[in-house]
């Protein structure tokens, strides 16, 4: 325990506030509540600003036979409209294959793809003028479901495998064996904020674009190849976004290069800003799935055997897939040892949006396979899930190694669950709950508790490095800023948290300054849940490095050893002297001691050989498991979550107060993919599920009533993370899966729990009583 630990445990009074493990508010909540929050859209436009219409394909698969886009030239209050041919660097803004054009140059692949922008005085004026555009398509054939690419083998990439033991042979010699297909629902982003770039233009070939994404240096590199200069020549800032969840990894490099390609060729200013409905048509989602799979096991339930295959919608293009598909594969097995697996893994190309990163990254797909299967053996059984759960879950000392040969070394599943078990009471309520349904003819009762484990760190090894730069000024205010972005989530005060722990300052002393790619370079994404642990681990390092100095210099001026230099809150204590922060730069200021540092961190102990699909991909793993109960009106389908338990590890919690919002949203982010939000496409291709008016997110009256949540107090990380926290962003997502396996528990209660469901996600309420009739159906048969 750090002495600033040890001292504001001793002392209630918080005379520092600052430091890790502590309860602080986020440091925009006053200003995201009061309306004064600074975001893109709020920054003062310079005059003449133009203001800029993406023009979209109206088919999901055609040639392009010619553009005329001369009207929209000579319309009202129109700077300049911009096709593939006005684009002087590069006509690409993917992350990795190559295959985003800007704008669609001969061919379109899906409705809403961008074809051109029209730059006016005015946003009216400038999607009048993109009215004007005539466009001469050829239709093709158009692929739109996941079923169609496979008959048709269409893939963005090729497939992949996973393979550990003899899965054949253990299927062959299994006592039970089940089969089935399982269908996941993609989700929306639906952030506060939709995509906006303001670009700048500076002077020769620099330009300044403020973006709302969470990878300014992937913007950065795209920007600049799209205006055919090098990335010195573009500076990318955010200071926050209005909500992110991985749709603002990759694809705002397509709205900044526009921005920045208007800015450079009108010399002024340029605004892109979407609204929702064009936001939902052109951006990527949450990639759908369809697995089947093909289970072996023994009387008690265990696993001896099991194939899965993942067919996942990748859209026209590659984007992230490859990575969110491999983490399908990675998460297959969520908290159970299988021993005999073979996961195959297609990655499909249809003529719909490129799906992209959501907050789990294909984790969750992977989650929501496995938790099936153990529900469908559970049923086949006539035994409580949670039984077969406990019996398949990883070994501590043995069974230990997952399907990529990785050995689960921290593993505390068992622990927390039987925590939350008692915590929840969780039997006495699923023992009520049957005899309320034997006495309930309509309305019936579910209740389920599933776990999860959820491995932590870029697979794409090469992305797990940030960097960090601290500045200390002589009246003893420090100037952080560091790679990572801020979305909401709260990183930015966690971060600063790190810094005033090693300084043993008040938080309010360091100033949190927006994310640049002039201050910071060659960042990753803030993304994989890393953010904390990797930017903080660079904070720290920046940060070690200056008060090394002020140690040494104070040592020497001094005249005492180094140890004898101890830092304590708010205050550095040299020999039998003490002194203030400010006091102490100030002297070292005087004396020529350099004041500013850079921080590296590269995570280490991970390697991993993708072409095998082995190795250690993660550093750690994140555990947690909620209890969810639901009610079930079985006449219409609809149905209410009436409680949820969560208890969740995230090792020595850097800020409860915001870990808990983490845990508490993700849950609720997880509930809204699984049961209301569906995404559908009519059979011309177009999005029909793109506005507030068709698309369902959960509202306030959705959180269940009765709403326990608590962050596991036996929580550290055995890693050596910073101050041993665990990473929270993506795994709480997955415990809304409780709420999915509950729903088909109350729907099973039908059959008198003799019959599985087969509930598909997203669980509307439409779904819901079709299971139910299903259900019914087959119990009287």
């Amino acid at each position: 325990m750090s002495d600033r630990t040890m001292a504001n445990e001793k002392n209630n009074a918080g005379i520092i506030q600052g430091g890790v493990h502590q309860n602080h508010l986020h440091d925009s909540a006053h200003k995201h509540v009061s309306g004064t929050a600074i975001y893109i859209d709020d920054l003062p436009e310079l005059p003449g600003c133009l203001q800029v219409y993406i023009g979209m394909s109206e088919k999901p698969h055609a040639k392009i036979k010619s553009i005329d886009v001369s009207a929209a030239r000579k319309a009202e209050g129109v700077a300049c409209v911009l096709t593939a041919d006005d684009i002087p660097g590069i006509n690409d803004y993917s992350p990795v294959m190559g295959d985003d054009p800007i704008f669609a140059n001969e061919l379109v692949e899906y409705v809403g793809q961008s074809m051109f922008a029209v730059a006016a005085d005015s946003i009216d004026n400038a999607r009048a003028a993109a009215s004007l555009v005539k466009v001469d398509y050829e239709e093709l054939p158009a692929i739109l479901t996941i079923e169609e690419a496979l008959e048709k083998e269409s893939y963005v990439l090729s497939p992949n495998e996973m393979k550990r033991g003899d899965s054949a042979t253990a299927l062959e010699r299994a006592e039970n064996r089940l089969k089935d297909r399982i269908l996941i629902g993609g989700q929306d982003h639906f952030y506060l904020e939709g995509h906006i770039a303001l670009a700048i233009p500076g002077e020769d070939d620099d330009v300044l674009v403020h973006s709302s994404t969470q990878h300014p240096s992937e913007v950065q590199h795209n920007v600049a190849k799209a205006l055919g200069v090098s990335d010195h020549c573009v500076t990318i800032e955010i200071r926050r976004m209005g909500g992110g969840f991985g749709g603002k990894e990759s694809q705002p490099a397509l709205f900044a290069s526009v921005a920045a390609m208007v800015a450079k060729k009108t010399g002024k200013a340029a605004k892109v800003r979407l609204d929702r409905d064009d936001d939902m048509e052109m951006t990527g989602k949450r990639h759908d799935f369809i697995m089947d799979y093909d289970v072996g096991f023994d009387a008690s339930g265990r696993i001896e055997g099991i194939e899965f295959i993942q067919a996942c919608r990748a859209g026209n293009s590659a984007d992230l897939t490859g990575a969110i598909a491999d983490r399908a594969m990675f998460h297959a097995d969520n908290a159970y040892y299988l021993e005999n697996v073979t996961i195959k893994s297609y990655r499909c190309k249809t003529n719909t949006v490129s799906n992209t990163a959501f907050r789990g990254f294909g984790g969750p797909q992977g989650v929501v396979g496995i938790e099936r299967v153990i529900d469908a053996i559970a049923n086949h059984l006539g035994k409580d899930p949670l039984e077969i759960r406990k019996v398949n879950f990883y070994g501590t000392t043995d069974r230990n190694v997952t399907p990529y040969y990785m050995t689960v070394e921290d593993n505390v599943i068992h622990e927390l669950v039987v925590e939350l078990e008692a915590d929840a009471d969780y039997a006495a309520r699923r023992a009520d709950i049957r005899a309320f349904n034997e006495n309930s003819p309509f309305v019936k009762k579910g209740i389920a508790l599933t776990p999860v484990k959820f491995g932590i760190s870029f697979t794409t090894t090469f992305l797990n490095q940030a960097g960090a730069l601290v500045h200390v000024y002589t009246d003893g205010s420090v100037h952080l800023n560091h790679g990572g972005t801020e979305m909401g989530q709260g990183l930015y005060t966690k971060v600063a948290q790190v810094v005033a722990e090693e300084f043993q300052i008040d938080n309010n002393r360091v100033k949190i300054t927006a994310t640049n790619t002039g201050k910071v370079p060659n960042t990753s994404a803030t993304a994989a849940s890393s953010g904390a642990d990797m930017n903080g681990m660079a904070a720290q390092a920046a940060a070690r490095t200056i008060r090394n100095r002020l140690t040494d210099f104070a040592a020497q001026k001094f005249q005492v050893k180094a140890d004898e230099v101890r830092w304590l809150p708010g205050r550095i204590q040299v020999g039998a002297e003490e002194m203030t922060f400010p006091d102490l730069v100030k002297q070292a200021y005087l004396a020529r001691i350099s004041l500013s540092s850079t921080g590296y961190y590269a995570t280490p102990k991970i390697h991993y050989d993708a072409q095998k699909m082995q190795g250690r991909p993660f550093y750690y793993f994140a555990y947690g498991a909620a209890v969810t109960e639901v009610e079930v009106d079985t006449l219409t389908g609809e149905y209410k979550v009436m409680r949820t338990d969560i208890l969740h590890d995230v090792g020595k919690s850097l800020n409860p107060t915001i870990d808990l919002g983490q845990v508490e949203g993700a849950y609720i982010q997880g509930v809204g993919w699984l049961t209301t939000e569906e995404l559908v496409w009519h059979p011309s291709g177009k999005l029909w599920t793109h506005a507030p008016s068709t698309y369902k997110i959960p509202a306030c009256s959705d959180r269940a009533p009765e709403f326990n949540v608590r962050l596991w107090d036996k929580g550290k990380n055995a890693e050596e993370t910073i101050y041993r926290s665990k990473a929270v962003g993506e795994p709480p997502l997955m415990l809304g899966v409780s709420a999915l396996m509950a729903l088909s528990d109350a729907v099973a209660s039908v059959g008198g729990y003799k019959i599985h469901p087969g509930l598909n996600a997203p669980a509307t309420p439409e779904r819901v009583l079709d299971a139910v009739d299903r259900v019914r159906e087959a119990a009287a048969g």
